[in-house]
């Protein structure tokens, strides 16, 4: 037998899992539907996590957190997202956000923007993606030119942010070296909401997730002082896609907890529903979807908590296993969901049953943070390395 070293959840993530189970279901999935409607920010579910200190579990005991490991972080995100995928969101762009300075900001950084997010009085974006550089992310064109009293005016856009217009603070990557060698002129920056010179687009209007606002992000001859730069110039690119490594791992949580939602509501209904004299869960053929839906949402669930495991540890080949996690959770993810909807037949159509919305919300997990295409690049490229 080999030396490999797997992951285990413990009894704290057990008990951890109970306790978000309780707070989930209570608090915040009676609101999940609503949320979803009126697309609104689920204000609930962030007062229901900052006063469990859920919101940004991730955070290190020495910046005033809890510091919840990789994979308790996903736990959390995995319970939230089973009953308001919307609401998962709180904590898992809250680490997407502040991801790039844990990795690579100073300690006067850390210890400036780290404190409020884990007291829950600010939340944190990231600004990557622009509309013209998704998967692309080296062809991007916002600015951010030093000037002489050392601070940096930020010019440009930038597409497609979670949360945007709710977080306090941002993470923006932009070009500081026009002439510079692409993919390493980028340098990273924390924005701070009340910054002059930034402003919000109009909220997207999305297929699914709608409590979670998406809106573009404007900078027009924005002036931030020089010490919010987070790590060195030119190393912008470097920290955001050592962040994705990272963050991906709790989109693939964020799925398994979509599909894991859509699953417990189908196996319910297909238990009470009568045709032919019997309950449909009596049925083959009924069983057998159950079957392959319960098989692939526990490959899914392990192979995020592996990955979960490898990002707690930063092991070097966190880019291949984080990707396929993330990946493969959200196909499986949308397929469940899918499934579920044609489980509970006409009834899984209407917003009586909460598997419509299951179904929209797991379609993102296919596209951000990277599409699946672009992970199984990731993934190729890994393995080409060896």
């Amino acid at each position: 037998m080999s030396d490999v070293e797997l992951f285990r959840t413990t009894e704290d993530h057990e008990a951890m899992r109970a306790a978000l189970r309780e707070i989930a279901d209570e608090l915040i999935a009676p609101h999940a539907a609503a949320v979803d409607e009126e697309s609104r920010f689920p204000d609930e579910a962030l007062k229901a996590l900052v006063s469990t200190d859920f919101h940004a579990p991730h955070i290190a005991e020495q910046y005033d957190g809890v510091g919840a490991d990789a994979l308790a972080t996903c736990i959390v995100i995995e319970e939230v997202a089973r009953v308001c995928a919307s609401s998962s969101l709180i904590p898992a762009v809250n680490k997407l956000g502040t991801m790039p300075l844990i990795l690579a900001a100073d300690e006067d950084l850390k210890a400036r923007y780290l404190p409020a997010v884990a007291a829950g009085e600010a939340m944190f974006s990231y600004g990557l993606s622009e509309a013209g550089a998704g998967s692309d992310t080296a062809g991007m064109t916002c600015r951010a030119i030093e000037q002489p009293d050392g601070s940096f005016v930020l010019n440009g856009q930038k597409s497609w942010i979670t949360n945007a217009g709710v977080s306090e603070y941002y993470t923006v990557m932009a070009v500081t070296d026009p002439d510079g060698p692409r993919g390493r002129n980028v340098t990273a920056f924390v924005v701070e909401k009340d910054d002059e010179g930034f402003t919000f687009g109009a909220p997207e209007k999305k297929l699914g997730i709608k409590g979670s606002p998406t809106r573009e992000l404007h900078f027009d001859d924005c002036r931030i002082p020089g010490d919010r730069m987070i790590g060195t110039p030119g190393e912008g690119l470097k920290i955001a896609l050592r962040t994705l490594d990272h963050t991906r791992v709790t989109i693939g949580a964020q799925a398994v907890g979509i599909a894991q939602g859509a699953l417990d509501v189908a196996l319910g209904y297909v238990k009470e529903r009568q045709q032919f004299g019997k309950a449909i869960a009596d049925f083959q053929g009924i069983q057998f979807m159950l079957a392959d839906m319960g098989m692939k949402l526990e490959a899914a669930r392990q192979m995020v908590y592996v990955a979960a495991a490898k990002s707690e540890r930063s092991d070097p080949d966190l880019s291949f296993f984080g990707a396929a996690a993330k990946c493969f959770a959200s196909d499986v993810a949308m397929e469940i969901t899918t499934d579920a909807v044609q489980l509970l037949g006409g009834y899984g159509y209407t917003k009586d049953f909460p598997v419509e919305r299951m179904m929209r919300d797991a379609k993102i997990t296919q596209i951000y943070e990277g599409t699946n295409q672009v992970q199984r690049v990731v993934m190729a490229r890994q393995m080409l390395k060896g």
